[in-house]
This record gives C-alpha cells, sequence and structure tokens, in this order.
C-alpha cells in the first residue's frame, strides 16, 4: 500500500487534533526530510509550533490506515520515502 504525501498530512492532522482536542481547520504540517534528521515535521496547532520525529508521524499513519482502509499495520512495516515527494510504503508483513 502506498501513502501519498496528502495523505500523510491528513494523518497527522487528525491525529494532533484528537490529540490536542481542536478542530481539524486548527492544524497545519510541512512535512521535512534531510540527511541529517531523516523525515520530520513541523506542526502548528492552533499557532503554537512543535516538530515530530518519524517515529511520531508512522504512529499518525498507523492511525489513519485503521480508520480509513481498516487495516491494522504496526510502525515497522512502514518505510517513509521521499522522491519529488515523501511518501509511505505500508508493507504486508
Amino acid at each position: 500500500m502506498r501513502i501519498t504525501m496528502d495523505e500523510i498530512v491528513n494523518a497527522v492532522c487528525l491525529h494532533l487534533a484528537e490529540r490536542h482536542e481542536v478542530p481539524v481547520s486548527a492544524v497545519e504540517v510541512e512535512l521535512l526530510w534531510d540527511e541529517e534528521r531523516g523525515f520530520s515535521a513541523e506542526v502548528w496547532v492552533q499557532g503554537r509550533s512543535r516538530f515530530l520525529v518519524e517515529a511520531n508521524l508512522k504512529e499518525a499513519i498507523v492511525r489513519y490506515v485503521m480508520s480509513e482502509y481498516q487495516a491494522r499495520v504496526y510502525p515497522s512495516q512502514i518505510t517513509l520515502e521521499v522522491d519529488d515527494e515523501i511518501w509511505a510504503s505500508v508493507s504486508d508483513e
């Protein structure tokens, strides 16, 4: 299964909105990748900035796949990749 960049952004927005008990519209996400830090995201929840690491992104994707695709996956099954944009590959094993 391939999770697009837009779906990852949606996953993070939904996850943080639920955790912080705010509307989804109060969450903004910018996905990041660099050679030193790997995958991360800068997020703003009601205007307050914070950074998420790869493990946080995978946690959001796990919840998103469960709610949108009714499939149980584990963080070890998710590989974040980057071409022209960031995307996630979810393996069956």
